[in-house]
């Protein structure tokens, strides 16, 4: 019982971080109408910035750097892919696979074969509650990922940023003859969702993990199946996706051994199993919007 409180809690927290690279995902797509693949690389653009500069700006001035570049990178992309392109947004989801490949490849270049430190001020320290080991990191996520994600709720359904991005999401041409400015509301969102994927590289690199190095990219596109069955359209969804995709890979890693029989990597494979299952079930994902066609 103690084993299984212990996975649970640790898949929660997981799971916020995932909610956080999700809801990157969710925002981007709500605002543009874009998959945007290249999100990892943000997030890989994020932490190798934090890695490289704690030690000269300290954690929290390493931090905002790495907030400042994902986000700067992120409204960088929506300026010259998709404002000043009149292309499909299936074929502009294509071109962030192609973003997403330079940027990665320059990164891993960089990282080299090093496993670097982002200089968490939590590093290896652990919380005993009975009979149960927590690493800090893990609490620390849970609490800065629920955090986030209410001020960005609150931020979405009172401010006239989140107005204007609802307003955008439900009819553009609408918003657009209504006053709002589109450029700019997909530029912020952008710029958010790249936010976000720096604060959640800060907790998908530290302990118990070993750090940053080139693998943390596909590691991070585990939160995809989280926006893909939470539904793609669905801050909620986002939330509720991240939290099951966390602990359902908590649960398949921790129980590996005794699940022996169906191979090794049960933990990587199974968020994506998970998916598939949920998406055979309701196809625009557990709270996506189902589009109405008339034959």
């Amino acid at each position: 019982m103690t084993r299984l409180l212990e996975l649970l809690i640790n898949g929660v927290s997981l799971g916020a971080v995932y909610a956080l690279i999700a809801l990157g995902f969710v925002i981007i797509f709500k605002a543009s109408e874009v998959v945007n693949f290249a999100h990892s690389s943000l997030l890989l653009l994020g932490a190798y910035v934090i890695a490289t500069s704690h030690d000269d700006l300290g954690f929290a001035g390493a931090l905002a750097a790495g907030i400042c570049a994902a986000a700067a990178c992120g409204a960088l992309i929506e300026f010259v892919l998709l404002r000043r392109s009149r292309t499909r947004r299936d074929v502009l989801a294509i071109a962030t696979i192609g973003i997403d490949i330079v940027l990665t490849a320059e990164l891993v270049r960089r990282i080299g074969p090093n496993v670097m430190s982002l200089g968490d001020p939590w590093r290896d320290r652990v919380v005993h509650l009975g009979g149960i080991t927590i690493a800090q990191t893990r609490l620390a996520a849970l609490l800065v990922a629920a955090l986030l994600i209410g001020v960005f709720l609150a931020a979405f359904r009172y401010t006239p940023w989140g107005v204007a991005m609802r307003s955008a999401a439900e009819d553009s041409e609408t918003a657009a003859l209504m006053g709002v400015r589109l450029g700019r509301t997909m530029m912020s969102a952008w710029a958010v969702a790249g936010a976000l994927a720096a604060v959640a590289a800060v907790f998908l690199t530290a302990f118990p993990t070993p750090g940053l190095d080139r693998t943390t990219s596909i590691a991070a596109l585990k939160a995809f199946p989280a926006a893909i069955l939470g539904g793609l359209d669905s801050t909620t969804g986002a939330l509720v996706g991240g939290l099951l995709i966390g602990v359902t890979e908590s649960l398949a890693s921790g129980y590996q051994s005794d699940l022996a029989f169906l191979g090794r990597g049960l933990g990587d494979v199974a968020p994506y199993t998970v998916m598939v299952l949920v998406l055979l079930w309701r196809p625009a994902g557990l709270f996506g919007t189902r589009e109405v066609s008339r034959a």
